[in-house]
């Protein structure tokens, strides 16, 4: 180094500047005309940024030695890398009449350098001393973001007893004042005055940055790194975001360590003339107050650069949208998007996707059909009032033990850049939302993001969700449906966002799924979380010889070839470009679907109040939302823009295989079939329609010869129970008129409760033609015989003999017996 006037001039640093500049003058891609760098000017000049962004891989092939500098010491060239950044500009500037980048006057204006695109990617356990002044690149998750702030970066002072302006003061991580004033007849030290117009300030954040769940070693807890953000990339990193941070690695005093509760530390500059008696200068003093402990230090990390990592291959550093969801503006490649479109051309896509989707999981296309519209979700709409309208999709998975639903979970977890896996019994209603903490530097209350924050435009995978406890279940009401969280707690009040889709896995109450009862008695979920799942499935462990040796044959193969085992038609790669694709369009909704969901939800309310019926939960509002976001994500999936009367009714069908109607199990009445009874009186004359299409369907029955054998009859339980409360309830209904009247029969024939019963469904349209009648005459009666041999819920008031000539009491048709509901028998 040689000093001139005052100043050392670090030589090698200049060298490194003049060898830099040449590289941003000259650098050009191999087949472009004119430089890289001057159509990166172009771009900063249309974005109005002051940050050029510097590709390193592009230092390494224009010059060896300039990279090894640049990484081996970016902290003492730092400043000399971005003088001659603003050289390159100020040189293009002169040579143009065109507007300024940065003007002359402004102090504040600077060209700043981000550097991406490090080869080497440090784990954060790794940045140890060794890296102090490197340019290394280091991947986290960000937990937590500190407010902007304005940093000073340098100060110029004014001497309060002589009026002297002293510019340019570094700060070194604290405010740092002149040591001593130039002026040779002043000595102040300590009275100065900033000027905050001449000094030049920039924006400051501070970013906890987390190391990844996979980087973690066995037995360890994760670490955390303060990351510092300054410039134009404050506000690119957000809570929950998995980043690559490019800078370098700084030892910085760490004051929380030398501060006791209550203490202050300060430092005093002791003067000269100031010794003891004995002539001779004091000792340092003031440990004392400092509670007797060394000065410590910790690393920080200062980043000139921020990079999402997202899983997609050419990223562009430059564009992050701060404040909406990054959806609307993300830019493609034709590559890419010439990709999307020869997947979506591939013959019977939608079912190759599905298939792609967990490929170590045997089965279940339903759900992971459902996994793929969660994936895509629906589209996010505003109201004129400013009310939103979530097109997130909830997905509830309810199953027995070892069905491989924490497989689907994890799986999903890991394809979406931002995602959350937590289990139910460990979270606590705080930890899935936000709470409030205390700022340990600067002891004010500051919000810290739980696990629905963290996941905002992500998924939220929470396994054992019926292990929650219910006040921790009642905290995510809000985030499921109005997609927000609010806080009113130690002096803060505020609404957060949580667009998050969640994805739930829960196990039956009694352990296994009990086919017989509901979906609410079998999982220990209030109804107002039920009805905020769009899609809530069931997974039955059932014994099946075929369907158990493919499962089996495919999980040996697994573990036996792992990633050789599997073949799907589409990798996890082009999935996620698939998906950001996808995920990008805005499907709007056609008057002929408008038509269809307008129907199809009327259906489906109209089947929810048909007495007997065993849904697992009411359809509501919320369930024709569904519907509407289900079929915008089927519109996604086949990359069209507006949503088509197909899409609807495969969202509809959907709706129904997911657990609407309970899966019951089926009942046998082939016993209970009345086969063989003696022939009936003709038909009698002035009888409806119907009145005698029913007695033909006796008197064919009667007419088979006794030995024919019994044909197999099965119903669900869900229409026995059905057709059981709907004669009881006729019954109940026929004995309190009866006793109203006082006259009349206290029970009622079988065949006019049997004709009540078909003329009833008649009337609802539940019949299409004469077969169906026949068919469910014969259920009915099997049904009433069951109902009084085995449950003995009816009861036979007389057997409906007629007296023949001779006198002899003559057996007559099973119609004509009076029935009645056992007495003891009580109506759920």
């Amino acid at each position: 180094m040689e000093a001139f006037g005052g100043f050392f001039v670090d030589e090698k640093a200049a060298r490194v500047e003049n060898i830099f500049l040449e590289f941003l003058k000259r650098f050009k891609e191999a087949d472009a005309a004119e430089p890289f760098y001057d159509i990166e000017m172009e771009a900063m000049r249309s974005r109005e940024s002051t940050t050029m962004y510097v590709d390193f891989a592009h230092v390494m092939r224009f010059n060896d030695v300039l990279q090894k500098a640049i990484s081996e010491e970016y902290l003492r060239f730092e400043p000399y890398l971005r003088n001659a950044c603003k050289r390159f500009v100020m040189e293009q500037r002169a040579g143009e009449n065109r507007a300024p980048i940065i003007s002359d006057d402004s102090p504040n204006k600077d060209i700043n350098i981000a550097f991406y695109n490090i080869p080497m990617l440090k784990r954060l356990r790794e940045l140890g001393t060794a890296e102090i002044g490197k340019l290394t690149s280091v991947m986290g998750v960000v937990t937590r973001t500190s407010e902007v702030r304005p940093e000073l970066l340098q100060g110029t002072f004014k001497c309060l007893d002589c009026g002297n302006v002293v510019k340019n003061v570094d700060q070194q991580f604290k405010y740092t004042e002149p040591i001593i004033c130039v002026n040779a007849t002043c000595q102040n030290r300590s009275r100065w005055a900033l000027l905050r117009q001449d000094s030049k300030f920039t924006d400051w954040q501070r970013v906890r940055m987390q190391e990844t769940s996979k980087e973690i070693p066995a037995g360890s807890l994760p670490r955390s790194l303060d990351v510092i953000l300054r410039h134009e990339i404050v506000e690119k990193a957000r809570a929950g975001d998995t980043v690559i941070f490019t800078g370098t690695v700084v030892a910085v005093p760490d004051v929380m360590a030398l501060t006791s509760p209550g203490d202050r530390a300060e430092c005093r500059r002791e003067g000269p003339q100031r010794k003891n008696g004995s002539g001779v200068q004091e000792g340092v003093k003031g440990l004392k107050s400092l509670g007797v402990r060394d000065l410590s230090y910790r690393l920080a990390f200062v980043a000139n650069s921020v990079q999402v990592a997202d899983g997609r291959r050419d990223v562009d550093i430059r564009d992050r949208d701060i404040d909406g969801d990054g959806s609307e503006r993300q830019k493609f490649t034709d590559e890419e998007e010439d990709e999307v479109v020869r997947m979506r051309n591939t013959p019977d896509f939608f079912n190759k996707i599905v298939d792609s989707i967990c490929p170590t999981v045997f089965g279940h296309q339903e759900i992971k059909r459902a996994l793929l519209l969660m994936l895509l979700g629906g589209v996010h709409k505003i109201t004129h009032e400013g009310i939103n309208l979530r097109g997130d999709i909830n997905v509830c998975i309810v199953g027995d033990p070892s069905c491989a639903k924490s497989q689907f979970l994890k799986y999903t977890a890991g394809i979406v850049p931002r995602s959350v896996y937590t289990s139910g019994k460990s979270s606590s209603a705080a930890g899935l939302t936000a709470t409030v903490a205390k700022e340990p530097e600067t002891g004010e209350f500051c919000i810290e993001a739980g696990a629905l924050m963290l996941a905002d435009n992500g998924i939220c995978c929470i396994d054992e969700f019926d292990k929650m406890d219910i006040k921790d279940q009642v905290a995510i009401h809000e985030a499921m449906e109005q997609q927000t969280i609010s806080i009113t707690k130690a002096g803060i009040q505020a609404t957060l966002n949580a667009r998050t889709s969640i994805l739930a896995a829960a196990n039956p109450t009694g352990g296994r799924y009990d086919k017989s009862k509901p979906l609410k008695y079998n999982v220990a979920l209030p109804p107002a979380i039920l009805s905020r799942f769009d899609l809530v499935y069931i997974m039955i462990d059932e014994p099946d010889e075929n369907t158990d040796y493919h499962i089996a044959h495919h999980i040996v193969r697994v573990h036996q070839k792992k990633e050789e085992a599997l073949s799907p038609a589409f990798s996890t790669a082009e999935l996620k470009r698939y998906f950001a694709f996808a995920k990008s369009l805005k499907p709007q909704l056609s008057s002929e679907a408008k038509k269809v969901l307008v129907e199809s939800y009327v259906a489906l309310r109209r089947g929810d109040s048909t007495p007997g019926t065993r849904v697992a939960y009411r359809m509501t509002v919320r369930q024709l939302e569904a519907m509407i976001r289900l079929s915008e994500a089927i519109a996604r999936s086949h990359l069209e823009r507006i949503v088509l009367p197909a899409h609807v009714r495969l969202a509809c069908k959907l709706l129904k295989t997911s657990i609407i109607s309970v899966e019951s199990s089926e009942i046998d009445l082939s016993d209970f079939q009345d086969t063989n009874v003696p022939a009936d009186d003709p038909e009698q004359p002035g009888e409806p329609e119907l009145v005698t299409l029913i007695l033909n369907v006796k008197t064919l029955e009667d007419d088979e010869p006794a030995d024919a054998g019994k044909k197999k009859l099965v119903i669900t339980e869900e229409h026995f129970q059905r057709v059981t409360q709907a004669l009881v309830m006729k019954l109940r209904q026929h004995e309190e008129s009866v006793k109203k009247d006082g006259d009349g029969l206290a029970g009622m024939k079988q065949g006019d409760l049997i004709i009540w019963y078909v003329e009833q469904q008649n009337a609802q349209g539940a019949y299409s033609s004469t077969d169906e009648v026949k068919e469910e005459v014969k259920c009915i009666k099997a049904i009433i015989e069951r109902l009084i041999q085995r449950e003995g819920h009816l009861i036979v008031i007389d057997e409906g003999s007629a007296v023949a000539d001779d006198g002899a009491a003559v057996r007559r048709g099973s119609e004509h017996r009076i029935l009645a509901v056992n007495p003891n028998y009580v109506i759920d």
